[in-house]
């Protein structure tokens, strides 16, 4: 039987000849596209050799490279300038909205907790909640404008270890109205 030798070279060999051949094939690369920018006569052009036109072609894709980065950079920069136009629309609407409530006479928003009681079809009634709410608060009338969806459990479920079961059930509820 013959025997086979194993030659185990140092993993740092190959990162180094690796990284040395990147590096001269980036300087390579650079040089041309120094070059490029230099008009060569057209017999220089067509006696190119196989190296050479690799080279060159290197350059291009650097300079593509860096032509596509900029347009990147300035589509970020456009996007920034756009969503800061979007933020102060919003605040400024906002703003608006908070003027009027002001303007409208003995209006006023009120925090709260009133559950939503099951209507016919099953879906909550939040329309009697919210006025349930207001006419606690003293006002005669009011529509939600934030309401919440919960699911409740029994204690003893809760005691148990358990998050979810049988025994409990979504409950939806006014946590704010806007009273008149």
């Amino acid at each position: 039987m013959g025997s086979s030798r194993h030659v185990t070279r140092p993993r740092g060999h190959n990162v180094a000849a690796s990284l040395l051949a990147c590096l001269l094939v980036l300087a390579a690369a650079n040089a041309l596209a120094q070059d490029a920018a230099k008009p060569n006569p057209p017999e220089q052009t067509e006696s190119r050799d196989f190296f050479g036109r690799i080279f060159h072609w290197f350059g291009r894709q650097a300079d593509n490279f860096n032509s596509n980065l900029k347009d990147a950079g300035s589509q970020v920069g456009n996007f920034g300038r756009e969503a800061g136009v979007a933020a102060r629309t919003t605040v400024d609407a906002a703003k608006g909205a908070a003027d009027v409530m002001v303007r409208i006479p003995n209006t006023r928003v009120v925090s709260g907790h009133e559950v939503c009681a099951a209507a016919p079809n099953g879906a909550p009634d939040c329309v009697t909640a919210a006025m349930k709410l207001c006419k606690a608060k003293g006002f005669e009338s009011g529509k939600s404008i934030d309401m919440t969806t919960a699911e409740v459990c029994p204690a003893q479920v809760l005691l148990s270890g358990r998050t979810t079961g049988p025994e409990c059930h979504d409950e939806t509820f006014v946590s704010r109205a806007i009273c008149q």
